[in-house]
């Protein structure tokens, strides 16, 4: 039986680990592998991040069209609650948002598409978090909403504690203020499923 591609646009992926006395291996990245379910994008740019403290939020960040980016999202140090909110103009889910701690320990991927604006909570002091981008960074065509807009609502594990916020992320414009350059492609936001 052929395995079923998702149409889900955020994707949770978690390559396989080889593990021995000395600890293990994995592919962390397979273009054939992410092509076999349905993800056939070509990235141009890694960026990595570090993060000092726990509770440190950057976003909800993204790049505009000519230069949207997908993402594909990781943590190779501490944890972090990663999170994608759906901005796709006439979306039935425009505002609504998935996540998925990435963990070093439990290696799991995010796959965030053009469309989508992109956050993380840290949860522990010094993560770092790696992403892989399909355009090129253009400081012409970023743009991020704010990261506590009351009709997106993430639910924050915060504990009523501030997070660590860039000044440029605080001045960010809610949703009901941004005229999205996004359009729906009819494929819906879907509650996350690991793709393996």
């Amino acid at each position: 039986m052929a395995k079923q591609i998702s149409t889900n646009p955020v994707r949770i992926i978690t390559p396989r680990r080889f593990s021995d006395d000395r600890g293990w291996f994995s592919e962390t990245y397979s273009e054939r592998r992410l092509v076999a379910i349905g993800l056939d994008h070509r990235f141009v740019q890694d960026n990595h991040s570090l993060s000092r403290a726990a509770k440190t939020l950057r976003g909800f960040h993204f790049q505009r069209p000519p230069h949207a980016q997908h993402k594909l999202v990781r943590c190779v140090r501490g944890g972090a609650l990663d999170i994608a909110v759906d901005l796709r103009r006439g979306s039935p889910s425009y505002g609504a948002w998935v996540g998925a701690e990435l963990s070093a320990e439990n290696g799991r991927q995010l796959f965030i598409p053009v469309g989508f604006g992109h956050a993380f909570l840290t949860l522990e002091p010094h993560t770092e978090m790696v992403y892989k981008v399909s355009d090129y960074y253009e400081p012409d065509c970023e743009g991020g909403i704010r990261w506590n807009d009351p009709d997106i609502a993430v639910a924050w594990d915060l504990s009523d504690a501030q997070p660590h916020l860039s000044a440029k992320d605080c001045a960010l414009p809610f949703l009901r203020d941004f005229d999205s350059p996004f359009s729906y492609d009819g494929n819906p936001l879907e509650p996350l499923r690991d793709q393996g």
